[in-house]
């Protein structure tokens, strides 16, 4: 199980022997194979898809997660050329009047009284951010399989061993297992307690697709149009009991818009709707002013199959995110789901990710549970 580099990460601790098992390859168990090879953890990925998602459109990523980059000189260097650092932001009314001309992040943090050097994070394209992390893990070597469905967890007392049962009765075991398998991980069994899910009445309807589709509209190719030809721009949109926002990419465009549930929602990112769907919910807007012209008309320019009805529903955080021998640990939304339109759920995978690596190794292979249990006060 030992994952062998022939250059390790800036920073790197020696070995622990500390045999670490990862289920999922969402941002929580990407970060945590990561810092856990590290903080010098022998580590294995299982995953159940054939493959690692890389498909979506936007997050958001905070400083307080994004500073671990400083340990990965390359990521960085990636992080920093695809992220939006130096972004423009323009705020109109939903109507369409501008409320806040177009600036720079900087200058609307220096406008605030706050310091324009440090944002609170940065908008990010999930599928880049998505690439960036999957390229790192796998120039480390670590051992991903895929196509490994979980339906269960174990722990055992008397070995101090804990692992896992996939569908086709194969095991895995470890010294330690992360639950990093979001929302519904089958580790609730053995940790304990199960959240159930209550709707918000809300939902995001939401599109990324190439930019050459603004070209069937030039009036909505110019409105959304990049700042001074090569910068990008996020622009916001805020209504009565609603809000959009637009990215406008040199590649890409994309537009989220919350809005009342309309029976049509589901969480499913593959819960595809016709344009015509969104112009009527558009239309329903409160108040004796209706949604601008040219916003309607971007949703226009969506190809088909693009636009996601995303369900935003409420869970508590699980109420416990330990198994009772302290050897299997959930992270990321197996242990506490954000609503995907609150912009922490990524921040706090990856802070959950960096600080199990480091309880691991600060107390080291014959104090685990010690470490899982500190880990679990800690966030």
């Amino acid at each position: 199980m030992t994952t062998k580099m022939e250059h390790k990460p800036l920073g790197s601790y020696p070995d622990s022997g500390i045999d670490v098992l990862i289920v999922g390859t969402g941002l929580a168990g990407l970060t945590a194979a990561l810092e856990c090879i590290r903080k010098g953890h022998n580590v294995r990925v299982l995953e159940r898809n054939a493959t690692i998602n890389t498909a979506g459109d936007m997050y958001f990523m905070g400083l307080s997660a994004t500073r671990f980059f400083n340990h990965w000189p390359e990521m960085k260097k990636e992080y920093d050329s695809i992220g939006l650092h130096d972004a423009w932001i323009e705020t109109f009314q939903h109507s369409g009047q501008q409320m806040i001309k177009p600036l720079k992040v900087a200058d609307r943090l220096k406008a605030q009284g706050l310091d324009p050097g440090t944002p609170p994070g940065t908008f990010q394209m999930r599928p880049l951010v998505y690439k960036m992390f999957v390229n790192q893990v796998e120039s480390l070597g670590v051992k991903v399989e895929f196509g490994r469905r979980v339906v269960d967890y174990y722990e055992d007392a008397e070995t101090n061993k804990a692992g896992v049962l996939c569908d086709d009765g194969k095991k895995y075991e470890a010294d330690v297992v992360i639950a990093a398998d979001g929302v519904g991980s089958k580790s609730q069994k053995l940790v304990g307690g199960q959240v159930r899910a209550v709707s918000s009445g809300r939902a995001m309807w939401r599109a990324a697709f190439p930019i050459e589709h603004l070209d069937k509209d030039p009036e909505v190719k110019e409105f959304f149009s990049l700042i001074n030809g090569e910068n990008p721009i996020v622009r916001t949109w805020l209504g009565p009991g609603t809000y959009a926002l637009t990215l406008t990419r040199p590649d890409t465009m994309i537009w989220i818009m919350n809005h009342d549930a309309t029976g049509s929602e589901a969480e499913s990112w593959s819960n595809t709707i016709d344009y015509e769907e969104v112009l009527e919910g558009m239309d329903k807007v409160p108040g004796p002013n209706k949604w601008a012209l040219i916003f309607k008309r971007l949703v226009k320019c969506t190809p088909p199959d693009t636009i996601i009805n995303f369900e935003l529903l409420w869970r508590n955080p699980q109420p416990t995110w330990l198994s009772p021998n302290a050897r299997v640990v959930q992270i990321g939304d197996a242990a506490h789901s954000f609503l995907p339109a609150s912009g922490n759920g990524a921040t706090q995978a990856i802070e959950d990710a960096i600080t199990i690596a480091s309880c691991l190794q600060l107390a080291g292979k014959d104090k685990i549970d010690e470490a899982l249990r500190a880990h679990v006060r800690v966030r």
